[in-house]
């Protein structure tokens, strides 16, 4: 018997056809009037907003409670993501200076000058969220 019998024999219960991946960019746009997709998608909760398929509801932008200010576990997870990105090349949202090649370091300056194109998203206990461009958070 081969090795690649053995797993073929293996049941996963199914679990493969249940996996679906989206991005954060495929469920962070509500629009009013949406339909419900068979797959899950969006539900129409009333006039105040949709629940995504995992079940959190964006809040409106008069209703956030969280503070302007971007955490240090955000800042390092948007310096850690936009350097991933910039090493595997992306175009830099800045001009490299002669000799910068450090892609951390470049996606530093693009944070300084306020260049980088990210949304955080904060999840909040009431199972709503809320959704912070960069250019509106304060930081240093």
């Amino acid at each position: 018997m081969s090795d690649r019998e053995d797993y073929d024999d293996h049941d996963d219960g199914g679990l493969e056809d249940n996996i679906s991946i989206r991005t954060d960019e495929e469920d962070s746009d509500f629009e009013k009037g949406e339909e419900e997709e068979e797959n899950g998608g969006f539900v129409h909760l009333g006039g105040d907003g949709y629940r995504n398929k995992r079940g959190f509801v964006k809040a409106k932008k008069e209703d956030y409670i969280t503070s302007p200010y971007l955490t240090k576990y955000e800042r390092a997870r948007i310096l850690g993501t936009r350097a991933l990105q910039l090493s595997k090349n992306a175009p830099p949202m800045v001009i490299p200076q002669p000799g910068e090649t450090d892609p951390y370091k470049l996606a530093e300056r693009e944070l300084i000058e306020r260049k980088i194109p990210f949304i955080v998203r904060r999840y909040l206990p009431d199972r709503t969220y809320e959704d912070w461009p960069l250019k509106d958070l304060t930081y240093q």
